[in-house]
């Protein structure tokens, strides 16, 4: 208590000069009106400057939580989009289609969002690792999209992380169908561009033209079907000529990728483990 009495007795004069400094200006700016108005537009202009960094800087924190909103959103218009386009094709002139809502062609689908920690892209067997794991929901053998088509498929889940395998992995044989065409085959990658991808054993019959869509077949137990996949831009014969090799442009672009969501289907989980109990029975009764 001391040192401060001293340092005021010190710079009392400061002190003095200060207080008398602000109750001149409160005289000025009170009792004339073009010093008050040039007051009140700088007042307003910092205070507007500092307004404005307060709002960007709150809009900054918020990014994580608007980007998971827009992938889950995405990834629901792309299926909705492409449910009810199907269902338009087959039902022209019938216009009970109309009444078809997203949440009955989505029903039964829940997407948990996650962010991407790691990603390549180089490797031969890529892996992604996303920031959700078993206590938000997610197993092994779910499917993992964007909001513009198929990732890959959780391969190993733990507490809090989980990693999987994309389709920029030779590991990758994901079931994909031509889009409203029928005709369906497998997706592989061959290890090179990381936007391409090729879809094997199209039968020869098949009718279909350049940059048509392929979309999940739904016959994986792990994609709905109608989750965008790419676009055809190359044909090729098989080495054994009996069916066409398609050459695939991917929608998802796996270098930038940040906001993910996992594919959480009750009834698709429940089919897989009775697929997998059935597996388990015959290597029980062969041995």
């Amino acid at each position: 208590m001391r040192n401060l009495l001293d340092f005021i007795s010190t710079y009392s004069h400061w002190f003095v000069c200060l207080l008398l400094e602000v109750i001149g200006l409160t005289l000025l700016f009170q009792h004339n009106s073009y010093q008050s108005a040039a007051w009140s537009t700088t007042a307003n202009a910092i205070a507007g400057g500092v307004y404005s960094m307060e709002s960007r800087v709150q809009q900054y924190f918020h990014l994580q939580a608007l980007n998971e909103q827009l992938t889950r959103r995405n990834v629901f218009l792309e299926y909705e989009v492409q449910q009810l386009t199907d269902k338009l094709d087959k039902q022209k002139g019938d216009s009970t289609y109309r009444a078809l809502s997203a949440s009955s062609v989505l029903q039964g689908y829940r997407l948990i969002p996650a962010k991407v920690v790691h990603n390549s892209v180089s490797e031969r067997d890529n892996f992604i690792t996303i920031d959700k794991g078993e206590a938000d929901g997610i197993h092994r053998d779910m499917g993992v999209v964007s909001g513009t088509g198929v990732v890959g498929i959780v391969y190993l889940a733990s507490a809090h992380y989980s990693v999987v395998i994309p389709v920029l992995s030779s590991k990758s044989n994901i079931s994909c169908a031509i889009q409203r065409r029928g005709y369906f085959g497998y997706l592989s990658w061959d290890g090179k561009a990381s936007n391409i991808a090729y879809v094997d054993d199209i039968p020869r019959h098949a009718h279909f033209k350049l940059y048509e869509r392929v979309v999940t077949s739904g016959y994986s137990s792990v994609f709905p079907p109608g989750i965008g996949v790419g676009k055809i831009i190359h044909v090729f014969n098989s080495p054994d000529g009996l069916s066409y090799r398609l050459q695939v442009q991917l929608y998802t672009d796996f270098g930038s990728l940040r906001d993910v969501c996992v594919i959480d289907d009750a009834p698709m989980r429940e089919r897989l483990e009775v697929l997998r109990a059935a597996q388990d029975s015959l290597r029980s009764t062969d041995q």
